[in-house]
């Protein structure tokens, strides 16, 4: 309702000389003039409203449950949504933003992951302990100057503050013999212009918890072995039934004689038996070849290595232990007698449930896998390693080195590929176009994988951790370079070049 009409006073004021009649009807007409008006205003607001609520009715709204009967598009069952499944490529165009979780911050700082660009971390005893890998072992595979020899160092160095040794049974090229002096270890260095010498027959560390009785068997077995793989490596082949007693009754003589056994003693043993163990000289006739193999090592082009006592002992518990052969790097025959005799002199800690979890590092394996009875160590040490807490890395230049150990189909090759099949862990790097197809079949890479190792640069690797792999660029400290470098000759005589202006 509106404001009240307003009437003028005027209308209401009684001229001078009106009557009283007047008056009232002039009243009665200003209060009819108010009636209609008020009437005339309510009438239209109950128009307006029945004209919105006519409106209202015309308009058609959904129920808030929505439709009924068929329109309603419902059925009497819950709706469901079955999973879908398809391949790994087709879900990867569909969700082309999702990158690999990677393995967690538990472990050894690598690097960086090249597609999701987190932190790479890896170790294989933190994997192994959480199920995700089973061999703790590892493949390293790459050109030269691909940056592997700056991985395996970083690996196994920035393990030493976590508790881990580091053991370097062969160091041909004399590479690691700065890092373990960097890490506060120690560097054998053996060469016929050096006074170090190593003797084979050195008992060795001895566990705490072996017996008396069970020592004595175990060294007089690894001597044993020992004198045999020497043999068979020198002499190139298998040795017979009848060697093979010669060795062991000139070695039980040795030990029965003498508080230090020698390799010299053991050699005169073969060739001169005792009167009352040879009377016919069978025995002596039967070790005549292999006694002259052995006398190589003390008496020939091999002496002065292992023909005395040993001048350096194998500490344990350094950090870091390394052998270096690079002064007898051009004797192939003697840098695997050495090895032989270095794995053998290691074994023994190697072989300590109580020593820890240790790196044992194979460098320059094509060097060592040609030589049978490397090969067997190596396979019995890969097989023992969740055993013993050992984690194996073996170091090639490309997978294809494999094909010159031992004929096709032969016992050998087999026990190569074995040791690929014990390592759970294989990172490649850069390889040559026409190593792709090998490298791929021995390691069983994808046609993405495949096509990815020749584009990898410097310090960039593949790696395959059982089914899942990963793109990593290795990280360097400054500090770890100027030790790692294994440029550093050529960087220094390209750097004198430049100096001296012949460069220009």
């Amino acid at each position: 309702m509106g404001p009240e009409p307003i009437v003028h006073a005027a209308t209401l004021v009684t001229p001078a000389g009106e009557r009283r009649r007047r008056r009232r009807q002039r009243r009665r007409i200003a209060i009819a003039v108010q009636q209609a008006s008020r009437q005339e205003r309510r009438t239209a607001a109950r128009e307006r409203a029945e004209a919105e609520r006519a409106e209202r009715q015309a308009t058609t709204y959904l129920p808030p449950g929505g439709e009924t009967g068929a329109a309603a598009l419902r059925t009497r069952r819950r709706f469901t949504l079955h999973a879908h499944q398809d391949t790994s490529a087709a879900l990867a165009g569909t969700y082309p933003f999702l990158a690999e979780a990677g393995l967690g911050s538990s472990g050894v700082f690598v690097g960086h992951d090249l597609y999701s660009g987190a932190s790479f971390v890896y170790d294989p005893w933190v994997l192994y302990a959480r199920g995700l890998i089973t061999a703790p072992n590892m493949v390293l595979a790459g050109i030269v100057g691909s940056g592997k020899s700056s991985l395996a160092k970083s690996v196994y160095t920035r393990s030493i503050p976590f508790g881990r040794r580091v053991y370097v049974p062969g160091d041909p090229k004399g590479e690691h013999t700065g890092v373990a002096e960097a890490v506060g270890g120690k560097a054998i260095t053996l060469g016929h212009s050096l006074s170090n010498r190593l003797n084979p027959l050195d008992e060795g560390h001895r566990p705490s918890s072996v017996s008396d009785a069970e020592w004595a068997i175990q060294v007089a077995a690894r001597r044993r072995d020992l004198v045999g793989a020497l043999a068979e490596t020198v002499l190139d082949r298998p040795l017979s039934p009848l060697e093979h007693t010669a060795i062991d009754l000139a070695l039980a003589e040795t030990v029965r004689s003498t508080d230090v056994p020698i390799l010299p003693i053991v050699v005169d043993r073969i060739l001169d038996p005792s009167p009352a163990r040879d009377a016919d000289g069978r025995l002596a006739e039967d070790g005549r070849i292999v006694g002259h193999a052995l006398r190589r090592l003390v008496a020939g082009d091999l002496q002065g290595l292992f023909d005395g006592p040993s001048t350096v002992r194998f500490d344990p518990s350094l950090p870091m232990v390394s052998l270096d052969l690079s002064r007898v790097a051009e004797n192939s025959t003697l840098i695997s007698v050495l090895m032989t005799c270095s794995s053998a002199w290691m074994e023994s800690a190697l072989s300590d449930p109580d020593g820890g979890q240790r790196w044992v590092v194979y460098d320059e394996a094509w060097r060592l896998m040609a030589y049978p009875a490397l090969l067997r160590r190596m396979d019995a040490q890969w097989r023992l390693a969740r055993h013993y807490g050992l984690a194996n890395m073996l170091i090639f230049h490309k997978l294809t080195d494999l094909d010159n150990v031992g004929d096709s189909g032969s016992a050998m090759r087999a026990l190569a590929s074995s040791l690929l099949a014990n390592a759970e862990t294989r990172v490649v790097y850069r390889q040559e176009p026409d190593q792709l197809g090998a490298t791929a079949v021995a390691l069983g890479l994808t046609g993405t994988e495949q096509k990815l190792l020749p584009t990898l640069g410097t310090g960039q690797g593949l790696w395959r951790i059982k089914d899942r792999s990963f793109v990593v660029q290795h990280q360097l400290h400054p500090n770890e370079l100027a030790i790692f470098d294994t440029n550093a000759r050529m960087t220094d005589v390209s750097r004198e070049f430049r100096n001296s202006g012949l460069s220009e």
